[in-house]
């Protein structure tokens, strides 16, 4: 038998927000969630918690966040179903979201993805990875794992997906001792680091436009477009990124939708569309 009682307690979560600095900004919160019931374990554990603060702090001091940035540091299970509980008009703001755990091992990135499957967070966790060009895995959702199974719970169906390195549970060291500081290391951080840089850059970055000159194609070379946006070496590659974002852009397809159908580096469709704005070729919707 186990000696309890059933009382009156406190559970203690912890909570930051960056709200967005973009005016009239409209895009709702990205939400980012660690887990803090076991912090004597280094990757299923610490190395979420380290990742998002580094991740906190490089957001707050970027001047535009179209997004405001909520994160939740909770006891894994009832920390999140809490949070839930307490937080209904803020979770109705929630665009996209991650949660974040086992991000200091040796192996490849896992994400997997949210119970919608085909959220905007889940495409652009996508091509994020797949723009690297590591290693990596994509894994639908499944109902078992860490606090997606709450966010993603059908009273609520947030658009939370969950990415890793090695998921939960496919390492020897998982929930072990031997998941200590000597597992992790400082450049694996590091490199999660930046892939949750790169997802929030997809985020930020996706747009849909219209094509101000949309009858056969305008000429770019006049334009200066052509050597706008590096050497000569990738001309190529900058000329079909032109020439994607003009195509697809129909007041339909965004940016993401262009990067998901040419293969196209989101970032390079990026900064296309940037340089074709300034050449008043293109109209945000």
């Amino acid at each position: 038998s186990i000696d309890a009682t059933l009382e009156d307690g406190a559970l203690t979560y912890g909570e930051c927000f960056l709200p967005a600095t973009a005016p009239s900004s409209a895009a709702g919160e990205v939400l980012f969630s660690a887990h803090v019931c076991h912090p004597s374990l280094a990757n299923d554990n610490l190395s979420g918690l380290a990742v998002c603060m580094a991740l906190a702090e490089t957001l707050q001091a970027r001047k535009h966040r179209r997004y405001g940035y909520r994160f939740v540091f909770a006891p894994g299970t009832i920390g999140a179903i809490a949070w839930l509980a307490r937080n209904a008009g803020t979770r109705a703001r929630v665009a996209a979201g991650l949660v974040a755990a086992n991000l200091g091992d040796p192996g490849a990135f896992h994400y997997k993805r949210s119970r919608r499957g085909t959220a905007e967070i889940d495409r652009a966790a996508a091509v994020a990875l797949r723009d690297r060009g590591a290693e990596h895995a994509i894994e639908d959702f499944v109902p078992f794992g860490y606090d997606e199974r709450q966010y993603c719970s059908p009273g609520v169906d947030l658009p939370v997906g969950v990415l890793t390195r090695t998921p939960w549970g496919r390492y020897p060291e998982y929930h072990t001792s031997a998941d200590d500081l000597s597992f992790i290391s400082a450049d694996r951080l590091a490199e999660s680091l930046e892939v949750y840089l790169q997802v929030v850059d997809v985020l930020e970055g996706n747009r849909v436009y219209v094509n101000l000159c949309p009858v056969g194609e305008p000429q770019l070379g006049r334009r200066g477009l052509y050597g706008s946006l590096g050497g000569a070496a990738d001309g190529r590659d900058r000329e079909l990124a032109l020439l994607w974002v003009l195509n697809q852009s129909d007041g339909r397809h965004s940016l993401l939708d262009i990067a998901e159908r040419s293969g196209v580096a989101f970032s390079r469709l990026r900064q296309a569309a940037d340089a074709l704005l300034e050449a008043s070729l293109l109209r945000e919707v």
